[in-house]
């Protein structure tokens, strides 16, 4: 199975799955409303902004398991992104990204890079053939990915 065949799961519970980003270089995020770390919703969508046309897909995925922090329903955290970061980027369904319930494409990319992810804002930068997967933690900004980025949008 692929990074793109994983089916997620769009705010209004409509079923989809990553192949739209097929071919694109893709940054996945678990993202949180109500995180010391919320502010990196403007920074990502500076790079969406700036690298979309170029190639660079941004994916957030909403998450309740650190600290209650993404407490809202889909609606309220769509709307709390648009209305505070102005985000144009997808933020899908809210899921779980560790343990017995975790989401099967968080439960991929925390086997690959090792192991389980600490906090909100994680960060997976996936290269356009899929394969090429690197993990980010928390506490580094989106801004801080731009040569990452380039590289991969070469």
């Amino acid at each position: 199975m692929t990074i793109y065949e994983y089916e997620i799961r769009k705010p209004s519970g409509e079923v989809t799955t990553l192949n739209a980003y097929k071919n694109k270089a893709l940054l996945i995020v678990n993202t949180a409303s109500k995180c010391g770390l919320t502010p990196q919703y403007a920074e990502l969508q500076q790079l969406h902004d700036k690298y979309a046309d170029q190639g660079l897909s941004i994916v957030g995925f909403p998450c309740n398991q650190f600290g209650e922090q993404e407490p809202g329903t889909a609606e309220e955290i769509a709307e709390f992104c648009t209305l505070n970061y102005g985000v144009t980027f997808p933020i899908f369904a809210k899921i779980d990204v560790n343990g017995p319930e975790a989401h099967p494409l968080f439960h991929y990319l925390t086997e690959l890079t090792g192991e389980d992810i600490k906090w909100n804002f994680t960060k997976f930068l996936v290269g356009a053939d899929g394969l090429d997967i690197a993990r980010f933690e928390p506490q580094v900004k989106p801004l801080d990915l731009v040569d990452e980025i380039e590289q991969l949008l070469r």
